[in-house]
């Protein structure tokens, strides 16, 4: 293993800085993608995928019209549109208890990056042997 020793001014430590790119390779998962891993896990069940992305969007919809009207009524039945999709899809289809009773903020972070992996074809909303976001 090559490694090379930069000297911390502040600290007045050394420390070894590896050369090899096998040493680059990041071995354990960010507490970001560890949630997002769990997040993944509760929403195995497609229809539930699909009753996701379809209150994401309802949710966003709603923000939309929101700022184009000035009136926050649209951004509030589309959030209350979004999580009785995501409710459902979980009571009915997951048969687990949503993230979101938890993690309220994560599981949000975590319902648009699941949206976006959708969008980007990274996760399946046809058969879970697609997905390509683990």
């Amino acid at each position: 293993m090559n490694q090379t020793i930069t000297k911390d001014a502040t600290q007045n430590t050394e420390t070894p800085i590896s050369n090899s790119k096998k040493d680059m390779v990041k071995t354990e998962n960010s507490p970001k993608q560890a949630f997002y891993d769990f997040y993944l896990d509760e929403h195995q069940n497609i229809a539930c995928r699909r009753l996701h992305f379809a209150g994401s969007s309802f949710g966003l919809l709603g923000l939309a019209k929101s700022v184009k009207t000035g009136s926050a009524k649209p951004l509030v039945k589309g959030i209350a549109a979004g999580y009785a999709c995501a409710w459902v899809g979980h009571f009915f289809f997951e048969k687990n208890k949503p993230a979101s009773f938890k993690f309220p903020l994560k599981s949000f972070a975590s319902d648009f990056r699941m949206y976006n992996d959708v969008l980007r074809g990274n996760l399946s909303l046809r058969d879970r042997k697609f997905d390509k976001a683990r």
